[in-house]
């Protein structure tokens, strides 16, 4: 049996895949969705399946100087995080959540214990990339943001587009709602000295 896929005008054909007994039902799994096919009368299975294809490496090189990480700090770490409201449309309180879970289930004892010769508890730096919808950058407090990391100096803290805005499916005018929208941000904190 053979796989073929359609992709945003490509055509990308998997090895062949032969099977003593068929199965009776062929799952197909996509970044959309999964199908469940019947497979005993099918050699050949054709699927529409959306590519999204990153940048040259130049573009991306682009991106990310002067913003974070930049070379101010000798990298060491990278926490990640994802953070929500859920009710009440505040991105700030998102961005928050965000970071603390970043941070949260981290411990760095190498600043505390002299682990890194000549680079002491105080020299450490952090660098926080937030991943948030476009039209919510003008309302985040970065003062309140910053207020989450208990140590560290703070050398950049970067807003790019990303996150996400979707509907909690429900509203609820006693917690502040003023409709349905969940606010979503993602997180890159770079710990380094």
């Amino acid at each position: 049996m053979s796989l073929s896929l359609i992709t945003a005008g490509s055509i990308l054909i998997c090895p062949d895949l032969r099977l003593r007994q068929p199965p009776s039902y062929l799952t197909i799994s996509s970044s959309l969705s999964s199908f469940i096919v019947p497979s005993s009368n099918h050699r050949k299975i054709t699927l529409p399946v959306k590519v999204t294809a990153r940048g040259d490496m130049e573009t991306a090189a682009e991106t990310i100087s002067g913003g974070v990480p930049n070379n101010t700090m000798k990298l060491l770490f990278v926490e990640m995080g994802v953070g929500y409201d859920q009710h009440g449309q505040d991105v700030t309180s998102a961005a928050m959540k965000a970071c603390k879970n970043a941070i949260s289930s981290n411990s760095i004892p190498a600043f505390r214990r002299g682990s890194i010769p000549g680079v002491s508890f105080g020299e450490m730096k952090l660098q926080i990339k937030l991943g948030v919808p476009r039209s919510l950058h003008h309302q985040l407090d970065l003062d309140k943001i910053k207020s989450i990391f208990p140590y560290g100096e703070i050398v950049n803290v970067e807003v790019v587009d990303g996150g996400l805005i979707c509907s909690s499916g429900v509203l609820v005018e006693e917690m502040g709602d003023k409709n349905e929208d969940c606010y979503i941000v993602n997180v890159a904190v770079y710990v380094g000295y």
